[in-house]
């Protein structure tokens, strides 16, 4: 019998790998295979390389799959980062937000991201980067408000005739 083979084999393995790694459940199937392969004879190193992990990795889920059994297999809590920012100054960070800058002691008068990382600074003592701040908009639901620029010198009498023609 002739042997199958996947058109463009490593676009494929790429995409293979990303649906494992979507789900939880996709994730603890993967370390059930590789566990398989290795109570059959083969290798960590061997077992690692046909799924495209880590040699440590798979030592670490043999190591808790004898320490734990099949519930070592399975997720723990991933906490990430912890944020910066706890709820206690998030909520006055809404209010001080709500306030117009010039109420707060500064220059100018909307808020943007550089004001804001300032006033975190200053206010909190707690440094954030630009970007990090006008997500902080985005969270609070607040939107980017610019001034319209006013020409020094420009005749309003001028300007309403211009926009009624």
């Amino acid at each position: 019998m002739r042997r199958l083979e996947i058109e463009n084999a490593e676009a494929t393995r790429l995409a293979l790998q990303q649906e494992i790694a979507r789900t939880e459940e996709a994730r603890y199937d993967h370390r059930l295979h590789s566990l398989l392969l290795i109570s059959q004879g083969f290798s960590c190193s061997d077992a690692a390389a046909m799924f495209g992990d880590s040699v440590r990795t798979v030592e670490n889920w043999v190591r808790r799959f004898q320490q734990n059994g099949l519930a070592g297999l399975h997720e723990g809590e991933r906490p990430g980062r912890p944020p910066k920012l706890d709820d206690a100054i998030r909520g006055q960070l809404e209010r001080d937000l709500r306030c117009d800058p010039p109420n707060l002691g500064y220059d100018q008068n909307l808020w943007d991201g550089k004001l804001l990382s300032f006033h975190l600074q200053k206010a909190y003592g707690i440094t954030i980067g630009v970007r990090q701040c006008q997500r902080l908009f985005h969270e609070f639901g607040f939107r980017l408000r610019k001034p319209r620029p006013v020409l020094a010198k420009a005749d309003p009498q001028a300007q309403a005739e211009y926009k009624k023609n």
